[in-house]
């Protein structure tokens, strides 16, 4: 039997503890993913020895920071700032076409028990490409690298956003384009969806200071932006 591998902490202190969660890692055990035994809750606990509490969501599918807290006392108290909207949080894309320089997308979304809830995410391209890979019926494909900042967090917002004004994510299922994500996947050798999540900012609930963390993005995602030639380097971001 094979050691979990390690987690990068990005940040830790006494309270908190913030990790770069690579794409396709799951966050807790889950009666709906029997196809997998490692959970990034069990290896950071088993990494430091101690109990861990993830205080947001993350998808499955998606990479970057996740933070949790030491104590039950410290994850009541950030899952406060999260509910109050006090999180900011910032995250990277790879999306179909070519996005607009900004824009403000804010449209309700409705939950698996049909209540509607207003979402509301800010967008803002950060670098555009075309490249010679026939995916449709024309010669080069274009694709967009975003930053997407939401003011609310509602399940799977950004990658329902995004399909909404019909720029999906790349490999997002079921909410992406079937054509885009099936050729990436045979002839890219890319299954990881390509949404990242690289910024968060809060103020620590015991010491009141500003806490700023960042996360590099994992290799797939800068994998892509080279095969992309997106020809963007994570220092200039």
């Amino acid at each position: 039997m094979t050691a979990d591998p390690l987690l990068e902490i990005l940040y830790q202190d006494a309270d908190l503890v913030a990790i770069n969660k690579p794409h396709g890692l799951l966050v807790h055990k889950t009666s709906i993913a029997a196809d997998t035994n490692q959970f990034a809750v069990q290896i950071l606990r088993d990494q430091l020895g101690k109990k861990v509490h993830p205080v947001h969501r993350l998808d499955r599918k998606t990479g970057g920071i996740l933070l949790f807290a030491l104590s039950e006392e410290l994850n009541s108290l950030m899952q406060q700032q999260f509910a109050e909207g006090l999180v900011k949080k910032k995250y990277h894309a790879i999306v179909r076409g070519f996005t607009e320089d900004s824009m403000e997308i804010d449209y309700p979304l409705k939950r698996d028990d049909g209540v509607v809830q207003e979402a509301f995410t800010a967008l803002k391209t950060l670098r555009k490409t075309e490249v010679p890979l026939q995916i449709g019926k024309h010669p080069t494909s274009r694709f967009s690298l975003v930053e997407l900042t939401p003011s609310t967090g509602r399940m799977h917002q950004l990658r329902k956003h995004m399909a909404h004004i019909f720029h999906p994510i790349i490999a997002d299922r079921p909410h992406g384009c079937n054509k885009q994500n099936k050729y990436f996947k045979e002839q890219l050798d890319m299954d990881t969806m390509l949404l990242h999540a690289i910024e968060l900012e809060f103020n620590h609930p015991v010491t009141q200071k500003p806490i700023h963390i960042e996360a590099d993005y994992q290799p797939e995602f800068k994998r892509m932006l080279k095969t992309l030639d997106f020809t963007v380097f994570t220092s200039e971001l």
